[in-house]
C-alpha cells in the first residue's frame, strides 16, 4: 500500500466513525463515557468550520448533564407525538412522512443488501439510520457510497442539522453545528473528486 492510500484509508476511517458518532447522538442521548470521551477531544485547529465546531461539541460535552441532556433528546428529536425537529428525509423533501424519499431509500437498500432490523421502530430514512448506512458503506471502501450521499443525504440532511443546530440546548445545537459543517465536507469532498476525474474522449 502507498503512502497516499493508506493516507485515504485513515481519512476514510475517520468519516466512518464520524457517522456512526452522529448516527448514534441522533439516536438516543449520550452516556456519561461517551460524554466524557467527547470532552477530552483534542481537537487541532486548522481554521476550518469542522474544526471549530469539534470545539464546540467538546466544550458542550464537558458542560453537560445526562439527565437533563436525555430530556433534550426527547424533547427536540422524539416528542409525545413529534419532537422540534422532524429529522426524516420525507418530511423535509416532501413536507409529511413516509413519502417518496423513504420508498426511493428502501428501494436502494434492498439493492445495497442492507435490511431494517426488527427492533428498529422508526422509518428508514430517520436522519440517524441514514447515517449508519453511509458509514458503513464509508468503511467498505463500497463505490456507491458518492451516489448514496447524493440521493439520500445532500437534499436534506444539512438543512436538518442546521435546524438542530438552532435549538436552546448548547450540547444539541453543537452537535446541528458539527453535523452541518460535516454535511459540507462531505459535498465538497465529492465535488473535489469529480472535478479531477479524468475526461474521457470518445471519438
Amino acid at each position: 500500500m502507498s503512502e497516499t492510500e493508506a493516507m485515504l484509508s485513515e481519512v476514510d476511517a475517520l468519516r466512518g466513525d464520524i457517522y456512526q458518532l452522529l448516527a448514534r447522538l441522533l439516536r438516543q442521548s449520550p452516556d456519561v463515557e461517551l460524554l466524557a470521551w467527547l470532552a477530552e477531544l483534542e481537537v487541532e485547529q486548522d481554521g476550518t468550520r469542522l474544526a471549530e465546531c469539534w470545539a464546540g461539541l467538546a466544550k458542550a460535552a464537558a458542560q453537560a448533564d445526562p439527565e437533563r441532556l436525555q430530556r433534550a433528546h426527547f424533547r427536540h428529536l422524539v416528542g409525545v407525538i413529534q419532537g422540534d425537529i422532524v429529522p426524516y428525509a420525507s418530511w423535509y423533501q416532501q413536507g409529511e412522512l413516509m413519502e417518496a424519499a423513504l420508498v426511493a431509500l428502501r428501494r436502494d437498500l434492498r439493492v445495497l443488501g442492507f435490511e431494517r432490523s426488527e427492533r428498529t421502530h422508526e422509518p428508514e430514512d430517520h436522519l440517524a439510520a441514514v447515517c449508519e448506512v453511509m458509514g458503513m458503506l464509508v468503511e467498505a471502501q463500497a463505490h456507491e457510497q458518492v451516489a448514496f450521499f447524493q440521493q439520500h443525504l445532500a437534499p436534506w440532511a444539512k438543512r436538518c442539522f442546521d435546524d438542530v443546530a438552532d435549538v436552546e440546548t448548547a450540547f444539541y445545537a453543537a452537535l446541528g453545528a458539527l453535523g452541518s459543517a460535516f454535511m459540507e465536507s462531505e459535498q465538497a469532498r465529492i465535488s473535489d473528486r469529480a472535478a479531477h476525474q479524468p475526461v474521457r474522449l470518445v471519438t
